[in-house]
Parts: C-alpha cells; structure tokens; sequence
C-alpha cells in the first residue's frame, strides 16, 4: 500500500494542514491501495500564494526554456511509464495493456506536442501599426477528473506551463496516486518551485477553495455539467476566465452506404474501452430502419466479447449509478440484447457490457449520461431524422459519421451540434482541438487551440 503524507507546494512535500486523508481503493477486488492527504483551504490558499509568487519569473522565462522544461517532463513521464500504467490500472480498475496504450501512451503524446508548441508558437506578431503580444493569463487552478488521470492532467499543465501560467493541480479523490507520481515528474524534470503545485483533497473542500480563491485567474476543470455550471457561476461572479470540458452524449451514425459491420465493432469497441468511462463516446448508435435488425445482431455480439476484456468501473458509487440505468432502460421498455444490471462478479465493480435495441429519443439511456459500458441503438428514417436525433440532447461533445466516402460522411458531420466527429473511424489527433458544444462546455483543449485557453493578448499601437 502506497501512503503519501505530503502535498507538493512551492517545490517541496510538506503536510497538510489538517489530519484528514484520502483513502484509495483498487475497484477490480475493493481493496485498500493507498491514502493521501485531504487538503483543506489553507493548504490551497499555500498553494496558490506560491503559484503567485513564481508566477512572474516564469512569464518571463524564454519560450525556449519553457520548452525544455516540458520535454524533460516528456521524457521523466516516459522513464516511468510502466510504473505510471501499474497505478493507472490499480486505481482506476483499467487493463494494463490499456493503460499502457492510452493512459499512458496519449499523455506522453500531448505533453511533447506542447514542448514543441512553446518552442514555436506566435507570442508576438505585427498587425499593421499594432505589435500584439499573447501573455499567460496567471494562475491556473486545474481540476482533474478519474476516468483518464494522466491525461486529463497533462491536458491541463502542459499547456499552461507552456503559455507562461503557473498552476496549482486539484486531482480527482478516486485517482490521486497517478497525480502523486506527476508531482514528481515535474520535480526531477526541473520545473521551477512553486511553478506547479499538487493539493490532493475533496472536490467540496480543496475544489471549491480552488475555484472561488481570488489568486486564482483561471479555473480549468474537467467533469460533470453539474459541477461545471457551478464552476461558471463562481468563476462569471468574479469576472474569472473558465475551461470547462464537460458531460457528453454522442451519437454515432451509420449511413446506409456504409460498411455496416465495420461501424458497429468501432463503434461498441469505442463504447466499451475505458469501461465506458469516456465523455466523448459515442453511446447512441444510430442506424437506419432498412438495416436496424442486422446492426442489433452484430452490435450484441461484439459485446458479449468484451465480457472478460473489460475492467471495472470506478467506485461502488458509480457501479450502482450503471446499473440503474440499466434497470431504467428496463423499465421504459428498451429491449436488452447484451449484458444487464446483474454484476457479473461477486468482488470489484464490474458492469456486463450492455447493449440496448429499441431505444426512443426520449428515453433516459439515450439523453442522460450513463458513463459506463452500455449502449442504445436508435433506428432513423432518413437523414434529416438522424441529424435530429443526433443533435438532440443537451450536450455536444464528440460524434462520429460512417459512410461510404468520407466527403458524404463529412457533409453530415457539418451539420452535427458537436465539437469533435471522428469520419469513418479518423484517428486521436493530439493537436486537434477537443471540446464542446452546448452543455458540453466551453473552450478548448488539445494544439494550438487548447494554448490559447491560457493566453491573454495586449496590443501596442504605434
């Protein structure tokens, strides 16, 4: 059992302030893993006043050095890559060849695609008589989500530190051992003190301290739409700059020229990876009425193969969370072709891959995210009603379209209210913009784009 009895504040692990901790537990057998330190107020309001004051060197600290800095954090994260996937899987419940690949394999990714990004991005630039300058907004407080640790803080740091920002991390409660070992990546790559700071604790105490705290000049937070609006409105009452990447309800649509059983095995594959627990999967599956029975057939079947291939869900919390919504589906009459509410193990918070027919647009499973491993299959009647169920819940985060061209795929695509569609099973693009429409949240993360979150621009006039 690993127990860690320090925050990382001002370059060096010290105590919180109060005795409460965290315990951490290994979803796949419930058992005890690890504990950390509950931070409180105080602890934040350290963290961010060492924030405050490292912030100005660091501004100042040539684009190039910065650069550095973030590829020796690339290459410490990548050094310790196997040990960083072992505690991805013990906390998170994820399969080790997963956690390998994705977990660990796109948090390495972006964090080198922001090291070259600081050595080459635009800070200045002349526009007629006007010289503009793009400057880092301040302090950043970043608060992360369970479902992809690594990345989710890599998403967040590697950008702001490379914009100039100093930042003070609030990981989520279920996942703080993977924060723990970023921590000290960023120590041995040599990130200067109080640049980056870790406060482990709980969302209602260490978050909201984070969020409200007037040092703060920009909250970033990944996680429900719930606590995102909440976020907003502390953030908007005090004229403080947001990123919010939040809940998701995607749709998947199949063309009828399309390759039917190549879209429905990416599709549930997309569905069932990370156990579901992905905001941007696409858990709608949309088909036409014409092959609606034979996309039934080949959607259940693909997910009985994942019975053993999956891990866990998270916590005890989220593993009754699934699976009323199983039973929800039930009740409103969905036809259940795979899986059910049944936990298919006596130990650790496992949820049978679920695969629902006869779903109706109105239906709880097809509006509400669920965020584990279930999903409903749509019938439409031609294209105009696809795009309407599509487009038609409060969210817009990701999607995807399958025809038989890209070009007719790409046309539908631009009708979507999404912020990301994947054509015909496009690739992750670690500097391609990722976020939302609608409820799904505001800004950007990812490339040039997710930068731009932590830039602030001034123009001189000559």
């Amino acid at each position: 059992m690993k127990v860690h009895d320090g925050l990382y504040i001002d370059g060096a692990w010290r105590p919180a302030e109060g005795t409460g901790t965290i315990t951490v537990v290994n979803p796949a057998d419930e058992e005890e893993i690890g504990r950390v330190p509950a931070g409180n107020a105080l602890d934040v309001d350290t963290a961010v006043r060492a924030a405050r004051a490292a912030f100005p060197g660091w501004a100042a600290t040539p684009p190039a050095e910065r650069a550095a800095r973030l590829t020796a954090l690339r290459d410490t994260l990548a050094a310790r890559q196997e040990e960083i996937a072992e505690t991805v899987t013990a906390e998170l419940g994820s399969p080790l060849s997963f956690s390998r690949a994705v977990h660990v394999g796109a948090p390495l990714l972006v964090a080198g695609s922001y090291a070259d990004l600081a050595a080459t991005h635009a800070f200045e630039e002349r526009i007629g008589n006007s010289t503009v300058f793009l400057e880092p907004v301040g302090v950043v407080g970043a608060i992360t989500p369970w479902n992809y640790p690594l990345h989710q803080i890599v998403a967040k740091v590697a950008p702001a530190l490379a914009a100039g920002c100093t930042v003070v991390l609030k990981p989520a409660e279920d996942t703080p051992l993977t924060a723990q070992l970023f921590a000290e990546a960023v120590h041995e790559a040599g990130v200067p003190a109080g640049v980056f700071n870790l406060v482990t604790g709980l969302g209602p105490v260490a978050g909201q301290a984070l969020a409200e705290h007037p040092g703060v000049d920009l909250v970033s937070f990944t996680g429900s739409t719930a606590v995102g609006r909440r976020i907003g409105a502390v953030a908007g009452a005090a004229v403080k700059r947001v990123a919010l990447e939040l809940g998701g309800k995607s749709a998947n649509v199949v063309l009828p020229s399309a390759d039917l059983a190549k879209a429905v095995n990416v599709g549930v594959a997309n569905v069932m990876s990370n156990s579901g627990q992905t905001c941007s999967a696409w858990t709608r599956m949309l088909i036409h009425r014409d092959r609606y029975e034979e996309a039934v057939a080949l959607a259940a079947t693909a997910a009985v193969k994942y019975g053993d291939r999956i891990g866990p869900v998270v916590n005890a919390r989220q593993h009754e969370r699934v699976r009323g919504y199983i039973r929800t589906g039930l009740a409103e009459g969905a036809r259940l072709v795979a899986g059910g509410p049944d936990a298919p193990r006596a130990r650790g918070y496992y949820v049978s891959p679920t695969v629902f027919a006869d779903v109706t647009p109105g239906m709880t499973i097809a509006q509400e995210e669920i965020f584990g491993p279930v999903l409903s299959l749509l019938a439409y009647e031609d294209e105009d009603d696809a795009l309407r169920i599509a487009n038609g819940t409060v969210y817009g985060l990701a999607g995807a379209v399958w025809a038989a061209d890209d070009a007719e795929a790409v046309a539908f695509a631009r009708r979507m209210d999404t912020g990301q569609v994947d054509i015909n099973g496009g690739r992750f693009n670690p500097l391609a913009p990722f976020g939302g429409y609608k409820q799904s949240g505001v800004g950007r993360e990812l490339g040039a784009h997710g930068l731009s979150e932590y830039l602030q621009t001034k123009s001189l006039q000559f």
